[in-house]
């Protein structure tokens, strides 16, 4: 039952790209490519239009060869099974073995006098030559994965319009040696690009280290001058409150304009925002680009951008133009703006960085991301769903992980859309880099400490990178590296020179688990654990005050499992009390282990009941990790990234959701203890503590605590009112002997609510507590029940879900619910539904919607199933 990530990405939104030139085309179909050492024509000769390509090979751009590969089965699917070993590595086949001519041919025809047409390549991995229509063009900086181009194309197209663009893409020099360790060998980092692809403790190597034209490319058209580089800054002063009458807020703004002519020429260039507009009369000289300054802006009153759980993300749309002799538009360049101010300052009560949006201190949620797809198959509907799960596990920041890259565009659109603050880091880690003795690695630390090996074109595209993402208001932290910061005469000009130059709003970070994130007095990396914790140790045991990675399991369900797993390898892991064993392919995909966990509810008699109490184990670790650190907000933490929130590939650990976008019950354990109003119970000393992120007081507040026995039968501990001041936590009181006593044979169930004066229910926390010897007995032992269940569509894109547990029965315990297709049976993803793996006391009835891509047109049905609810597929009432 496997899924292509092809098939999966028909079915997303589209979602639009909000950032572009005015007459901006992007060349995404009609390519076709060859192997360069199969083909005997030089550039010239395959950019002509009349040189026939028809048998070369449909290819995928933007992609990589080994996407188009496996589009065209030449290559399995990597991420099925063990498929990934039958590819051939770069690493042994050598460079020439994925060195491609990519061509197509395009419309656009000579423009008239002054007019100019460009070339842009976002991305090209690692380095090129570039043709069209039989001309070679000058590329002298067309290296390293990230420095984009961009080439004034103008005399060589056709007076027609009926080009060919023909470009010879080289992998890497140094491909760096696969062999098990982070990074592989570490090679891969003497590159200016990804170091994660010779393979790391999370993902197995890319053959072809994303070696192709990985990003897009675009024709854009402009007059005689070319709007580059806008870039807009936004000054909050004060302390402010969302939704407020707020005080001005200060805009600041400029752009560099490239003269594309042999003669001077002048022009207005103007800016406007929210019916605003500032502008400046400029003399240009000729083929120069200028940075030029504008005069500040102020806008009184204006709709402020917030964090995830704090407030509206709005965003004002807003334009640069420059006008020639004040009739002739020459070009526009249109910048989506959200009006807020990140500050940081040392938090001396925890010895950790704090970070404020518009004066208000914010607890920081975050997760550790590495990129949508190893494929670097990206789309702005995966985007768009993938931060829109951490929107909805109520997380605030994103952090961008050193050993992959700078992301794109759309994805920080998606940032802005959803509060999601980005910590991004430059392109280095500390196992490549040389911090620590390595065995795998080839060279030594003083060696690999000074990689990569060109350090200006490290500089020269960090420049071109922060160019591209600064005007995002999601960006928030930028980070040198991953436990390492970058060689002295990289990190030097870069702290000191192009951070102040090109942002100069945002806090820099050298690497990050710097003591200047969060002063480490435990000794060790100061990151981590990675994996199974007791449940009691995220209450009772401080760890570093400003986590930067700290994460643990994430197997997904049955249905996750059976998407690359073949059914010959899907059996259950098996813990003998010293070490586990697990299956080749489990192991393949870096399982890592629950060891113990999974026995207090009894041995898994197969990989679906080891799935099934997988999820509980999930769901558990992720809430009590959440709730650890914000019990302890401001007192021992200001903030903790989960290692990590999402996967490139189909790995079997630290993830929420799979590679499909199918979420597990680590994204529902996180979304409960990361509530931003949450109440929680403390195993450790039985305290209710009442958790309020917000930036004012709750009061009058109820809290009802209730347990559930096995049968049902439920006991009211307290009903309270509670007031909880703002940006804080309290504790209520402690049930700890009550708890104990009812828990002591078979366990109970811990029913934890806080509804507000209207009476609405502001956190609803359910818990299931082992006995006194740490056993699910009653779990083991409980009566199945069966759900009352009713359908309804809303709307295109949502159904509302109705669930009823009769009375006189035990708790529907633990209940998944998923959108299938009626006919295939496979379900409906990405699927965002308002609670999961949720329980149903008895005699209670709850609602739950669930929305999914309107794309999506086939006839749906509701799966259902619990710990003790059968299965149920029931149509969905349209």
């Amino acid at each position: 039952m496997k899924i292509t990530a092809c098939r999966l990405l028909l079915l997303f939104l589209l979602i639009p790209f909000l950032s572009k030139a005015q007459t901006e085309t992007e060349l995404n179909s009609g390519w076709r490519c060859i192997k360069a050492d199969e083909l005997k024509a030089n550039g010239s000769q395959v950019s002509a239009t009349d040189y026939n390509v028809n048998q070369w090979m449909l290819a995928t751009v933007p992609g990589t060869v080994l996407t188009t590969l496996v589009n065209n089965r030449k290559m399995p699917d990597p991420f099925y099974g063990m498929n990934n070993k039958q590819i051939p590595d770069i690493y042994y086949k050598g460079n020439a073995y994925y060195t491609y001519w990519f061509v197509t041919n395009f419309s656009h025809k000579k423009p008239a006098a002054g007019r100019t047409v460009f070339l842009n390549l976002r991305g090209i991995n690692y380095t090129c030559e570039i043709f069209i229509n039989g001309q070679k063009l000058k590329a002298d900086d067309a290296q390293g994965m990230f420095l984009r181009q961009s080439h004034n194309i103008t005399q060589y197209l056709k007076a027609d319009g009926k080009n060919r663009l023909a470009i010879l893409v080289h992998p890497a020099p140094v491909a760096g040696k696969p062999n098990g360790g982070q990074g592989g060998d570490g090679t891969i980092a003497r590159n200016v690009g990804m170091q994660y692809t010779a393979g790391w403790d999370w993902i197995q190597p890319t053959a072809d280290r994303n070696t192709g034209i990985w990003d897009k490319v675009t024709i854009q058209e402009t007059g005689n001058v070319r709007i580059n580089a806008p870039h807009v800054i936004t000054l909050v002063p004060g302390v402010r409150l969302p939704g407020a009458k707020q005080d001005a807020a200060i805009i600041k703004t400029s752009a560099e304009l490239q003269n594309n002519t042999a003669k001077p020429l002048s022009g207005l260039l103007k800016y406007t925002i929210n019916g605003q507009t500032v502008s400046k009369q400029v003399n240009l000289a000729a083929n120069t680009t200028t940075e030029i300054a504008l005069p500040a802006l102020t806008m009184n009153n204006p709709k402020l951008w917030w964090p995830n759980g704090y407030g509206e993300q709005y965003l004002y749309p807003s334009n640069f133009e420059f006008t020639e002799g004040g009739k002739v538009l020459s070009d526009k360049q249109e910048v989506q703006v959200g009006i807020r101010q990140i500050d940081t300052k040392w938090n001396e009560v925890t010895n950790s960085r704090q970070v404020a949006v518009n004066g208000q201190k914010i607890f920081i949620k975050g997760g550790n991301w590495i990129i949508s797809d190893a494929m670097l198959r990206f789309s702005d509907a995966r985007y768009d769903a993938e931060v829109r799960y951490h929107r909805d596990m109520n997380l605030n920041l994103i952090r961008i992980w050193g050993g992959a890259m700078i992301e794109r565009p759309e994805f920080y659109a998606a940032c802005d859309r959803y509060g999601i603050l980005v910590f991004q880091d430059f392109w280095m880690s500390g196992d490549c880099n040389g911090r620590w003795i390595d065995p795998a690695k080839t060279d030594d630390q003083w060696t690999r400490r000074k990689y990569p090996d060109d350090h200006s074109l490290f500089l020269r595209s960090a420049e071109d990178q922060i160019k591209m993402v600064r005007n995002h208001a999601s960006l928030a932290i930028w980070c040198g590296g991953n436990e390492i910061p970058p060689p002295d005469d990289i990190l030097v000009p870069l702290r000191d020179q192009l951070l102040p130059k090109l942002d100069g709003t945002r806090w820099f970070i050298d690497y990050s688990n710097s003591a200047e994130m969060s002063y480490n007095t435990d000794g060790g990396n100061g990151d981590g654990p990675y994996g199974i914790q007791n449940i009691n140790t995220f209450w009772q045991h401080k760890t570093f005050p400003f986590n930067s990675e700290v994460g643990s399991v994430g197997v997904g369900d049955y249905e996750s499992l059976q998407r690359f797993i073949p059914a010959a390898n899907l059996k259950a892991p098996k813990f003998d009390g010293k070490k586990e064993s697990v299956d080749s392919v489990w192991d393949y995909h870096k399982y890592i282990g629950y060891e113990n966990s999974i026995k207090p509810y009894g041995e898994a008699k197969d990989a679906r009941d080891f799935s099934m109490k997988a999820q509980l184990v999930n769901y558990d670790q992720y809430r009590a990790l959440m709730e650890g650190f914000s019990s302890h907000m401001w007192e021992w933490y200001t903030g903790s990234i989960i290692w990590k929130t999402q996967n490139p590939w189909t790995a079997l650990r630290g993830q929420m959701y799979d590679y499909y976008l199918d979420a597990n019950a680590c994204l529902y354990g996180l979304r409960s203890g990361s509530e931003p109003v949450h109440v929680a119970y403390n195993p450790v000393d039985g305290n209710i503590i009442a958790i309020n992120n917000g930036f004012k007081n709750l009061n009058n507040h109820m809290l009802v605590v209730k347990t559930y026995d096995m049968a049902g039968r439920d006991s009211l501990l307290t009903q309270v009112f509670i007031s909880i001041g703002a940006s804080s936590y309290q504790k209520v009181l402690s049930l700890k002997s009550q708890v104990d006593a009812l828990r002591k044979k078979d366990g109970v169930f811990l029913s934890v609510k806080l509804l507000d004066e209207r009476k609405q229910v502001q956190s609803n926390n359910f818990y299931w507590l082992p006995n006194t010897d740490g056993e699910y007995s009653g779990l083991q032992d409980i009566k199945k029940t069966k759900l009352n269940v009713a359908t309804k569509q809303l709307a295109n894109g949502k159904v509302e879900i109705s669930l009823t547990n009769p009375k006189g029965g035990p708790v529907a315990f633990f209940n998944r619910l998923a959108l299938i297709n009626s006919t295939t049976k496979q379900r409906v993803l990405p699927a965002f539904t308002a609670d999961n793996y949720l329980s149903v006391m008895p005699g209670e009835s709850r609602k739950v919607v669930i929305e999914y891509p309107q794309t999506v047109k086939d006839r749906l049905q509701l799966q259902l199933y619990g710990w003790n609810v059968n299965e149920q597929i029931l149509d969905i009432n349209y």
